[in-house]
């Protein structure tokens, strides 16, 4: 009984992939940012949105796509989340800060003024956006035996939205969204976590910059 249990076990897992599966669908448009624009003017992160009521993920979101900003354009400066935030508090436009955040969540507009005095602060002509606007973790049955759930699919979804805006004028330079799923067969309960996800968006999305 024990050999054909274990038999029965060894070809299911055998059957079973581990290597995680990605289903994405991505659109991005080059409004106004030519090849070489971020390199000669820099990048700052601002705060990002999001919808989901993930507000705690919002410094998660940023930081993820600016280390892998970093790490995929060497050549750019990049100011992260942490580094605006210092720059504006010390400029005084903690307030002009406020106001601008406001006012996009409810008409998807940055004040001029008020970016191209955060772009003066941080030292950058443009400025990334992003907004988490879902994400969701979800798991189902794959295989058990003798009343034991012995592997399951994981699985992990996400949707992201990156605008870069020139401070020069106020104007969207470039837009990107991406809507992400990576399902993963597992003997564990390790979740397909929210970094997983941010990062794989992250590099995906950095590829298609100008």
């Amino acid at each position: 009984m024990k050999r054909t249990t274990a038999i029965v076990l060894v070809v299911a897992l055998a059957g079973c992939s581990l290597q995680p599966t990605y289903y994405q669908t991505q659109k991005e448009e080059a409004i106004a940012l030519r090849k070489g624009d971020l390199e000669s003017a820099g990048i700052a992160f601002i705060t990002p949105s999001t919808v989901t009521g993930q507000e705690q993920e919002k410094q998660a979101v940023a930081l993820a796509f600016a280390d892998v900003l970093k790490q995929q354009r060497p050549g750019l400066k990049v100011t992260t989340l942490a580094e605006t935030l210092s720059a504006v508090n010390r400029a005084g436009l903690a307030e002009p800060y406020k106001r601008m955040y406001d006012d996009y969540r409810d008409t998807g507009l940055f004040s001029s003024d008020t970016l191209r005095r955060v772009s003066q602060a941080t030292g950058t002509r443009y400025v990334a956006q992003l907004k988490l606007q879902g994400f969701g973790q979800s798991s189902k049955g794959r295989f058990g035996l003798l009343g034991l759930r012995l592997v399951e699919t994981l699985i992990g979804d996400i949707r992201v939205y990156l605008q870069i805006w020139d401070s020069r004028d106020g104007s969207i330079a470039w837009e990107g969204m991406q809507e992400l799923r990576i399902s993963r067969d597992s003997t564990t309960e390790e979740p397909v976590t929210m970094h997983i996800l941010l990062e794989r968006s992250a590099q995906d999305l950095v590829a298609k910059l100008p």
